[in-house]
């Protein structure tokens, strides 16, 4: 009878972690604009609340991990913030309209932020303890999860069509509350500890030396591009779909292949193409793809073409990380490589959420034509990549060390 102990069963407590969260992320993702629309959002509110939602997890998603690594605390932080997003998901079901869909919606976004950071560091923490007796890989507990996010996304298309837009709450909160159990019972908080003593240099030195690399300021300016470049789809695709007769049951298919392409790259294309192409070929490539994707979804709903350009995402994303992370791990030392990741994931965010506001803007004014203005914003990109050569990554280590 004991408890299920992470050092006893690391890959599979793990695996069993990401399956749950990134389930529950999949049965709501694709149908949350959905679901806000049914309750009355319209086109510029929606915009406002995702962008808001957005923002609000830039803040809360480093304030948890700092104060995690402070306390080293980890998993009981990630305990804390499952519980809580899956309560607060509860809290969209309230009466009240819009501003009550937006404190709740709020309310979630900040204790859901935190979550995938904290179990990837838990997780990848772990595996850096157990890889060398090739008992734990990280990238088969996030490939899981991506699994589970596909799986989650098809099956939520079932149960919509059946039973209503209401059921991806229950659903994404009765996941959440699975992710809770397996975090508090079968993770162990032994991995926490060394966490207290992590952090000792200056972050925002580390930013300012950053940011004086060149190398790095383009890579920022392209990732945020091309990652940004996805908001109009994240906000309105679904309700475009919806507009012109696409069913549920096919917006799940359509969205899960667009999950499926990027778990294929991650694992099986983008590292061989990264590796040849080198960050800057990645980085053009996803340019390319982008134009071609949001060009396709600016001009048609017909599900056989965007069956086909679906899979483009694990081009505009999984590839165009991969290349980033290359690039990253070039140029930015040892030393700094939490603040360089941190500076990524604010930037791309951050533009990410102001690209949101500018989505429902767009979307309310120009309808479809508004995904041109995405296919633009990876046309500006595709100029950029070139100076992303790792010839030059010498150069930014320099810089910084010096």
């Amino acid at each position: 009878m004991g408890r299920f102990r992470l050092d006893r069963h690391p890959l599979s407590s793990f695996v069993l972690l990401y399956v749950f969260m990134y389930a529950a992320f999949g049965v709501a993702s694709p149908f949350w604009p959905l679901f806000f629309e049914e309750r009355g959002v319209g086109p510029e509110q929606l915009g406002l609340l995702l962008a808001l939602g957005t923002a609000v997890r830039l803040v809360s998603g480093p304030l948890a991990g700092w104060m995690a690594d402070r306390l080293g605390a980890r998993r009981a932080v990630l305990v804390v913030c499952i519980a809580m997003s899956g309560t607060a998901a509860l809290g969209l079901l309230l009466p009240g309209g819009f501003p009550a869909l937006l404190l709740a919606s709020l309310c979630q976004a900040a204790v859901l932020a935190p979550v995938t950071t904290l179990a990837d560091a838990l997780a990848t923490r772990q595996g850096d303890a157990t890889a060398m007796a090739g008992r734990f890989e990280y990238g088969w507990v996030r490939g899981a999860g991506s699994a589970a996010f596909v799986v989650g996304t098809l099956i939520a298309g079932q149960v919509v069509s059946a039973v209503g837009l209401t059921s991806i709450i229950l659903l994404h909160a009765g996941l959440l509350a699975g992710a809770t159990l397996v975090a508090s019972l079968s993770i162990s908080a032994a991995v926490d500890h060394a966490a207290v003593t992590e952090h000792k240099a200056s972050p925002l030195k580390g930013l300012i030396a950053l940011l004086h690399v060149p190398l790095f300021r383009r890579l920022l300016l392209v990732a945020a591009l091309i990652l940004g470049s996805h908001a109009m789809h994240d906000a309105f695709a679904v309700i475009r779909w919806n507009a012109a007769g696409i069913g549920p049951v096919m917006v799940s298919f359509l969205w899960s292949l667009s999950v499926a392409a990027e778990v294929i790259v991650f694992f099986l294309i983008g590292p061989p193409l990264v590796a040849r192409a080198g960050p800057a070929g990645a980085a053009a490539i996803a340019a390319v793809a982008g134009v071609l994707r949001w060009s396709v979804m600016a001009l048609s709903t017909d599900p056989l073409a965007l069956a086909l350009v679906q899979p483009l995402h694990g081009l505009t994303f999984a590839l165009l990380h991969l290349g980033c992370m290359r690039l990253m791990i070039e140029i930015v030392p040892a030393r700094l490589a939490a603040t360089g990741q941190a500076i990524y994931a604010f930037v791309a965010a951050a533009v990410t959420a102001l690209l949101t506001l500018a989505a429902g803007a767009l979307y309310a004014r120009f309808g479809a034509a508004a995904f041109f203005a995405m296919a633009g914003l990876c046309a500006a990109a595709l100029p950029l990549t070139r100076g992303l050569r790792l010839r030059a990554a010498g150069q930014g280590q320099a810089a910084i060390s010096g």
